[in-house]
């Protein structure tokens, strides 16, 4: 097919007269609007790949007022993302549903505070219909920016007390906490460590209070936090060690760290489950395909909710005045392999 230029570009008039059907009925399809029966649109849809028709975005912003991008906001640092399989696979559920919606993509990083200014200004400048915004640290002013910024958005995760009416997406954090110490409780484990998240996190701060429910008053001793790495799980499952000898069981709050007391339990010469049993979160393919032994741990759907957050913003986007969805909490399952 040759090079498409402003002159021979197929127009809306030429995909109707190949489809035999009204300009208007070939616009609604190719701006995504209802009321057309399904024949209608498959006729449609072959005249534009018949034709090469190529929608003119500039034109359509200017009717329906939508950009066709989406900016998707991570409130870490680089090296976190990228060395962190709970992202990638994040982000693929996020791209996957934005493309079958044939909506674009842009990736922001909030590296620290001195980004906020430049977030700000780029979603008040007009050039998205929304935002999704996760992994929010409770000190972030990125929730009042979004807020200031009128661009509609969903966060990705529960957020703090002071980030307003934001709809969010988010897992059952607290019942897959309790279903992971249950289990360790059923085992017969007496003195049960947990290895918690950063505290500025309400993902981390829900584990622990799961962690809680069901072990009421626990040795202080007994919970260490880490930063969802593998190394500040190490870190944490030595200083439990050094502490507490008399471990026997620890809940992990995400599988990265699992992998890092795993390791040092090895280290240290204690057998897993023998002598303590581990249990993580998260359920990552990239993790427990290398943990040994294979890591028991609570599964939540990572690329479910990056497809849901999309969802959510798009009914966000498409809403009657006044009207926010409401925010989503998705279950978890505990999955048992052999560290317990």
């Amino acid at each position: 097919m040759p090079e498409q230029t402003a002159a021979n570009r197929p127009t809306l008039e030429a995909v109707a007269a190949r489809a035999g059907v009204s300009r208007a009925t070939v616009s609604r399809v190719v701006n995504g609007g209802a009321g057309v029966r399904q024949p209608l649109v498959d006729k449609v849809r072959t005249a534009v790949d018949e034709l090469g028709y190529v929608p003119n975005h500039a034109a359509r912003s200017l009717v329906t007022r939508r950009h066709g991008a989406v900016a998707v906001i991570i409130a870490e640092p680089e090296f976190r993302v990228f060395s962190d399989p709970f992202f990638a696979q994040q982000l693929r559920g996020i791209s996957r549903e934005l493309t079958a919606n044939d909506i674009q993509l842009v990736l922001l990083w909030v590296e620290n505070e001195s980004d906020h200014g430049r977030i700000a200004r780029y979603l008040a400048g007009g050039h998205v219909d929304g935002a999704i915004a996760f992994s929010l640290h409770g000190d972030d002013r990125l929730p009042t920016l979004i807020t200031e910024s009128k661009v509609p958005t969903v966060l990705g995760g529960r957020p703090g007390a002071d980030a307003g009416s934001l709809p969010y997406v988010d897992t059952d954090n607290r019942g897959g906490a309790r279903a992971a110490v249950h289990h360790l409780v059923s085992l017969g484990r007496r003195t049960i460590a947990h290895i918690a998240g950063p505290g500025d996190q309400t993902s981390a701060l829900d584990r622990i209070a799961g962690y809680h429910d069901v072990l009421i008053d626990p040795d202080p001793e007994l919970l260490r936090e880490g930063h969802f790495t593998e190394e500040s799980g190490a870190r944490a499952m030595a200083e439990l060690l050094d502490r507490r000898p008399d471990v026997d069981g620890v809940f992990v709050a995400n599988d990265l760290m699992a992998l890092g007391a795993l390791r040092v339990l090895r280290e240290r010469g204690l057998r897993v489950p023998q002598d303590v049993a581990v249990v993580g979160f998260d359920d990552m393919d990239a993790v427990v395909s290398v943990s040994d032994p294979a890591l028991t741990t609570v599964r939540q759907d990572v690329e479910g909710l990056g497809r849901l957050t999309v969802k959510l913003l798009i009914k966000l986007l498409n809403r009657q005045a006044g009207h926010v969805p409401a925010s989503v909490i998705m279950p978890t399952t505990l999955v048992r392999r052999a560290s317990a």
